[in-house]
């Protein structure tokens, strides 16, 4: 939990070094490769009729935001009483997009920025701690950079290279990494005065700051900023305590602070020249310990909130019957800004599929098994058999298995569909064949 030794344990040199005897992505042979890119591809090809729109984009990653702690979101806990730790989200997600089953496709944080923004999940490895982490990737500011002129910058609060989230930006196609650094040396600011002590700049000032620097940049911009006051050790400025309802673990506070301080960032922003052309994403990198026992299962864990917010889009809101997970961010902003070139996604653009094809997949963490919902059902499944499946909107705490009961060419269909998109993305993490090429 100490900063310092994250970023040593995350230093790409140290991570290759440490992978070095161990082949992380062994690729299956469940089906020809034909046959593989005909059940999915991640291969995304736009319509020759989009037209392309020069959006900003900002993506906010926040730390260990779980969708337990949205009160707007679990309507149904505590006999319709809950009210979660989230009012200004709460107040969002009134003029925002958003789905009713929302997944991560990780359980950590180095998970969920390759998720987020590169449309690429978390099997077997955490894919920046393998050589494959050297691959050429694609990812929402890589793309809009290269091909569209947009500036990129990526804003974390803690110390320069802890983490592992610069390497990670720079490989992403990210133009500048704002840290801890050039925090400090801003004099609108107060430096280190700022610091939480243990892990980086505190969310409200650092918030700010994110504000004020877009407000700099040119015009279209793509910018990600990674929260860090929800992290152990869970504190908050001094001068905030007792403001923020308790729950039933230090956490919920930290998320009422970081909610606050997304309050006055998004006031801040409001008054902002860029504001009104600009698309928002609100996650989560992954969830935290829940408390409720629909958020303790298998699939629980998983559950993040996923809202898409554009104040110059007054159409973009809504509750919409899907399935979506993080991996389909990516997909589904260049699907709003009408991007119009080839690239390489796992995800898919949850707005242009229909709600029958959605799907969410993940790797449940510490084992080699993987979960596929769609539809009505989820199936685990161990790399050679389903394990289990399960009708997870009705059973939500996944005690009745029926993968024996449940109509079998469903549960053929998924398990083919899984096998495609295993064998698939191992096999372009092992040949760098991450990025669109013709």
């Amino acid at each position: 939990d100490r900063p310092l030794d994250a970023g040593v344990v995350l230093n790409t040199p140290f991570s290759i070094f440490r992978t070095l005897d161990k082949k992380a992505f062994v690729v299956p042979n469940y089906m020809p490769d034909s046959e593989a890119l005909a059940v999915y591809s991640p291969v995304h090809v736009p319509a020759d009729s989009v037209q392309f729109k020069p959006m900003n984009v900002v993506v906010i990653i926040w730390e260990s935001f779980t969708k337990e702690f949205v009160g707007s979101l679990n309507r149904d806990l505590d006999n319709g009483k809950y009210k979660g730790y989230t009012p200004f989200i709460d107040s969002l997600l009134t003029k925002s997009l958003s789905f009713t089953y929302t997944y991560a496709n990780g359980r950590k944080s180095i998970e969920g920025m390759p998720s987020v923004l590169s449309s690429i999940p978390s099997f077997v490895e955490p894919f920046f701690l393998t050589p494959a982490s050297l691959n050429d990737v694609s990812s929402i500011a890589g793309e809009l950079t290269k091909n569209k002129g947009y500036y990129s910058a990526f804003f974390h609060g803690a110390m320069n290279g802890s983490m592992g989230f610069q390497a990670f930006a720079r490989s992403a196609g990210f133009t500048d990494y704002f840290g801890r650094t050039e925090y400090n040396k801003d004099p609108r600011y107060h430096g280190d005065e700022d610091f939480d002590g243990t892990w980086a700049i505190w969310d409200e000032e650092f918030l700010q700051y994110y504000c004020d620097k877009m407000t700099e940049f040119k015009q279209p911009f793509v910018t990600s900023v990674f929260t860090a006051s929800s992290h152990h050790p869970f504190a908050i400025p001094a001068r905030y305590e007792g403001k923020f309802p308790d729950g039933p673990t230090p956490l919920q506070r930290c998320i009422g602070y970081t909610d606050h301080a997304l309050q006055l960032f998004f006031e801040k922003a409001s008054r902002q020249p860029w504001f009104k052309n600009t698309l928002f994403v609100i996650t989560a990198d992954h969830t935290s310990f829940g408390t409720y026992p629909e958020y303790l299962t298998d699939l629980g864990l998983y559950r993040v909130p996923i809202l898409f917010y554009a104040p110059g889009m007054p159409e973009l809101r809504g509750m919409e019957d899907k399935i979506v997970e993080q991996i389909d961010i990516m997909p589904t902003v260049l699907g709003l800004l009408g991007y119009d070139r080839p690239y390489v996604g796992f995800g898919q653009d949850a707005l242009h599929t229909p709600a029958a094809d959605k799907f969410s997949v993940n790797n449940v963490m510490g084992t080699n098994v993987y979960q596929f919902v769609k539809g009505n059902y989820m199936i685990q499944f161990d790399g050679e058999k389903v394990l289990k499946a399960y009708r997870y909107r009705t059973d939500r705490l996944l005690k009745d298995d029926v993968k024996d009961t449940m109509p079998q060419d469903t549960l053929r269909a998924m398990e083919t569909q899984l096998k495609s998109f295993i064998q698939q993305y191992m096999q372009r993490m092992n040949t760098n064949n991450l990025v669109y090429r013709k």
